[in-house]
């Protein structure tokens, strides 16, 4: 995956066309999640979309899996994980997110129903990073 600000760049200089397909793209360069880890403990509540996160720790980062069925949903959390991906639980639960993910203005690029489970997808990343911080 390319760095968020490498697809910033990208992303500044496009049509909104072109963004929907770095999009797509991005959610198809995602790291394939298994099936059976697609379950309703994964899911994200509020979504249009049905989108899935699972978090694997790897001593103290953790690294997501995601997936939706969605193909602009899938890139959406790809660039949301790429603001907190294999880094320390303790420093994803406090993360910027939003912050840095607002120079892509999705709210004024995508309709309401593909942004409106953003909130959630950050929210469920940040708790799932809490609790596994102190389970540490």
């Amino acid at each position: 995956m390319p760095s968020l600000d490498a697809i910033l760049d990208d992303y500044s200089f496009l049509d909104s066309d072109d963004r929907y397909r770095l999009l797509i793209d991005l959610g198809r360069q995602l790291e394939p999640m298994p099936d059976a880890l697609k379950t309703d403990a994964t899911l994200v509540r509020g979504c249009s979309a049905s989108v899935w996160v699972y978090p694997r720790r790897a001593g103290d980062r953790l690294h997501f899996l995601a997936d939706s069925n969605a193909a602009i949903t899938k890139g959406i959390i790809a660039l949301v994980l790429l603001t907190v991906q294999d880094r320390p639980a303790a420093e994803i639960a406090t993360a910027d997110i939003e912050g840095a993910l607002a120079p892509f203005a999705l709210q004024s690029q995508l309709s309401s129903n593909r942004t409106q489970g953003i909130p959630n997808m950050i929210a469920l990343i940040r708790e799932t990073a809490a609790r596994l911080d102190q389970d540490a």
